[in-house]
């Protein structure tokens, strides 16, 4: 895979938040979240928890599987994904605040969850 292959949060689309006075909570999931372990190479299957209030911008949802579904072929580690997952959406959408939370599969008999927050707490 060529390094401009893999996950960008280029693929993150932004919309105008209808209601951007109020302060009111977004949860995206999604149980099909697929990277690759960088050490064995074999699969690794997440639940992908997004929760936030947003700015002035809310995340195009197609754009967001788009971009998860980008990690299919990555080799990363939990908390790399976690916060990078992070990175990008806060980066494109600017919200009051989020918290991206990955709940693994077990692998070699250890359940990991990885939260990662903005702004962090």
């Amino acid at each position: 895979m060529d390094p401009g292959d893999g996950p960008s949060g280029d693929l993150l689309e932004a919309v105008a938040n209808p209601h951007p006075a109020r302060a009111y909570e977004v949860r995206c999931s999604t149980p099909e979240f697929t990277c690759v372990c960088p050490r064995t190479g074999q699969p690794d299957f997440a639940t992908v928890t997004v929760v936030y209030v947003p700015g002035p911008w809310i995340v195009e949802l197609k754009s967001l599987k788009l971009y998860l579904w980008s990690y299919r072929n990555e080799g990363a580690f939990h908390e790399d994904v976690t916060n990078r997952i992070l990175d990008d959406l806060v980066a494109a959408i600017t919200p009051r605040r989020m918290t991206v939370s990955t709940d693994w599969l077990v692998r070699g008999g250890i359940h990991t969850v990885v939260e990662a927050r903005h702004p962090e707490a």
